[in-house]
């Protein structure tokens, strides 16, 4: 049993995802682990204390008092209790209440005294979870250093496909494990990582870029640093910083100031991941002033930049690994299988702009993984924490010995 003596406070809130909830405290349960479950008022309206109770074996709380005995639920003495405060599902109501500090329930305040790490794992309507608001409060409560389980993709009870599905039980306990049993599989080791879009300069305040926000460089980050590599990533301008102490960021700008800062890095690097949307050319000649309008059109002349993953990998020992992106809009499997030669990638991923969920400033993606010898494997549209876990196991089973 995994989880033998762990002490785990299982959060429910008001959300159709709470009848998962019974799944989750027996599979905790099973595994070992002491499960108290807190209840919001709203939880009530969709599974019953009785139903927890019987699984967890304890009583289950949801208000401050028992009307019957008067006898009050002591929300100080249940954050010290625990090992871990697990809300699953948390609607976008609580996820609010716990970014701005409101307590009016006991499930908010044991959230606000515990002193036990916290996981949250939400569960909405597409149109909620994507919402400005819902989406600064997940942030605030990252950097707060809660742990968010981000939710899944599939089918919504309102009858809508996309992300805001809760984690899958199996899913969160597997994150559990994680949290209670770091893994350690690239302790030691040093990943380069670059991450986001370059820009390159027209003039003094204009400049060709892309899309990309670096949300899936950023992931793979956080799941190399999870599992004890020292992590230097390399990022463009505007792209997501991860937060962890075992990552190490240099901001960077254009395609050069990229290379340079890689290059340096490289030769003492295990693993280099070039997951940046690098821009192919950049203006041959940079204005030293503001570009005035002036006619009815303008034509900018453009040099090739330096190929990063290309130029790097003819630099590659044997014992390095190389692993690239393509995001291709026709022929795909054909030129990331080209890439994947031209560039000595060990493992190259590919996603399509052609594929729903997939793609630039998404919090999801769905891809497809290649090696030389004709092994590939493909994800479903999965939450890129969940798609950089993928490729970290494919990275596992590289013959490379690093």
């Amino acid at each position: 049993m995994r989880l033998k003596d762990k002490k785990i406070l299982l959060g429910v809130t008001g959300s159709i995802a709470a009848y998962k909830s019974a799944i989750l405290t027996r599979l905790l349960v099973k595994e070992g682990a002491e499960v108290q479950v807190i209840m919001t008022s709203s939880a009530l309206d969709f599974i019953t204390p009785l139903t927890l109770a019987t699984l967890s074996k304890r009583p289950v709380h949801h208000r401050f008092y028992e009307n019957n005995t008067g006898q009050w639920t002591n929300h100080v003495e249940l954050g010290l209790w625990a090992d871990l405060l697990l809300v699953a599902p948390i609607s976008a109501n609580t996820l609010a209440k716990f970014a701005n500090g409101i307590c009016d329930n006991l499930l908010a305040a044991t959230y606000l005294s515990a002193r036990c790490p916290v996981m949250l794992a939400p569960a909405m309507d597409l149109d909620m979870y994507q919402h400005p608001s819902v989406k600064e409060n997940i942030t605030k409560l990252s950097q707060f250093g809660n742990l968010i389980l981000e939710a899944e993709d599939g089918e919504l009870a309102s009858g809508l496909s996309g992300q805001g599905r809760l984690m899958e039980p199996e899913h969160i306990l597997e994150r559990v494990f994680d949290f209670f049993e770091p893994k350690t599989e690239f302790a030691e080791k040093n990943v380069l990582i670059t991450s986001g879009p370059t820009q390159e300069a027209i003039d003094p305040v204009r400049f060709i870029s892309n899309h990309s926000s670096g949300k899936m460089g950023a992931a793979i980050a956080m799941a190399f640093a999870e599992a004890g590599a020292k992590v230097h990533l390399v990022l463009g301008k505007g792209a997501v910083k991860p937060d962890h102490p075992n990552i190490q960021i240099q901001s960077v700008r254009s395609a050069q100031e990229m290379y340079d800062a890689s290059a340096k890095l490289h030769p003492a690097m295990d693993i280099c991941v070039f997951a940046a949307a690098v821009a192919d050319y950049a203006p041959k000649h940079v204005a030293a002033e503001k570009i005035k309008k002036d006619g009815e059109g303008m034509v900018l002349e453009l040099a090739k930049n330096i190929d990063i993953a290309f130029t790097l990998g003819q630099q590659k020992r044997f014992n390095q690994i190389h692993v690239g992106f393509a995001l291709e809009t026709e022929r795909e499997e054909f030129h990331a299988k080209q890439k994947l030669t031209k560039k000595n990638f060990d493992l190259i991923v590919l996603n399509s702009t052609k594929d729903e969920g997939a793609g630039f400033q998404l919090d999801t993606n769905k891809v497809r993984l290649f090696r030389e010898d004709g092994y590939s494997v493909e994800s479903g549209v999965l939450p890129k924490t969940e798609v950089a876990k993928l490729i970290l196991e494919e990275i596992k089973k590289l013959p490379v010995k690093i």
